[in-house]
């Protein structure tokens, strides 16, 4: 009788798991208010609002949107990873579930509208430089 070959066998179980075993799809969303501004995530621009994106990482993302007419907003959200993501379940999440996991995210930032300064107080804020120049 024939001994089996066991790392073969490893090989082919790993294999088997991998072609069998689900995915985690991770999506982000970001909304604005007004639509149509422009968004920048970690320094890379991703669109315009709405604007849905994949990503690989949980934690601290800056976010900076602009848009004509309208103050930049430069601020930071956290992205928390559920409770499937962290050891040991993210092996049977990942690996052993043989299904899709979406996990989807939605941010909405309101923008503020720009305020433009008066004349008066253009021409005094000018006058005390002038001042503090002298």
């Amino acid at each position: 009788m024939r001994k089996p070959n066991i790392p073969a066998l490893a090989v082919l179980s790993l294999a088997a798991a991998a072609l069998l075993a689900g995915c985690v799809e991770r999506r982000l969303t970001i909304n604005t208010r007004p639509q149509d501004a422009l968004v920048v995530l970690n320094d890379e621009e991703i669109g315009q609002s709405p604007v849905t994106v994949p990503f690989n990482w949980y934690g601290d993302y800056n976010v900076r949107i602009s848009k004509e007419g309208y103050e930049t907003l430069k601020t930071h959200r956290r992205l928390k990873s559920p409770w499937y993501d962290k050891f040991p379940w993210d092996f049977f999440a990942q690996i052993v579930n043989p299904r899709r996991i979406v996990d989807s995210y939605e941010w909405t930032f309101e923008l503020a509208p720009k305020e433009q300064p008066d004349r008066e107080e253009l021409i005094r804020r000018a006058g005390q430089l002038k001042e503090q120049l002298q």
